[in-house]
């Protein structure tokens, strides 16, 4: 018989202070902090667009930003675990964003820099946008996806064969 450890009241929290952690720190940096040293480093710093299109980079922001919370949040909650790597999940999360995208935190973050991109006008930050969509692409198929093959096996197998990497789609329904 398999026996689980239950991280109690105790884990959990410590667990959400380390997602909350990691979140502001990570994604953080790479939404919030290489972004503003970019603009800043513009001559003249571009100021926010106070049009429709500004509205609209806002609201791919926020929309970004609850993803890459709800991300964290649903570690902490469904997979006892962090988004951080030497503290990982330690049950498979396929349920709410997962289930239509298999990087929804990545995809909320490159949602919040499309957003800044707009609102900013930035040709700077469309160019990091692509580098780090690249980035981050080529760390899922080098490390995270085999990682995480190894740690989930044929339930993350077939998760990918449902489920894609990049593209939010609706739910496959199970046969």
């Amino acid at each position: 018989m398999k026996t689980t450890k239950v991280l109690g009241y105790g884990g959990r929290v410590r667990h959400a202070v380390e997602a909350t952690i990691a979140t502001i720190l990570v994604p953080g940096t790479a939404v919030v902090l290489v972004p503003y040293l970019l603009l800043t480093n513009q001559n003249p710093i571009p100021a926010p667009r106070p049009d429709l299109l500004g509205l609209i980079g806002v609201l791919l922001v926020l929309v970004g930003a609850g993803m890459m919370s709800w991300v964290s949040y649903s570690f902490v909650v469904r997979g006892e675990g962090t988004p951080i790597p030497i503290d990982p999940p330690r049950h498979f999360v396929a349920h709410g964003l997962f289930r239509y995208v298999r990087n929804p935190m990545y995809v909320g973050a490159l949602l919040a820099l499309l957003g800044e991109t707009i609102l900013f006008r930035s040709w700077w930050l469309a160019a990091y946008a692509a580098g780090l969509w690249a980035l981050l692409h080529s760390f899922l198929i080098a490390f995270e996806e085999p990682q995480l093959r190894r740690r989930f096996g044929r339930a993350y197998s077939d998760y990918c064969a449902s489920t894609p990497r990049w593209i939010p789609r609706p739910p496959q329904k199970s046969r």
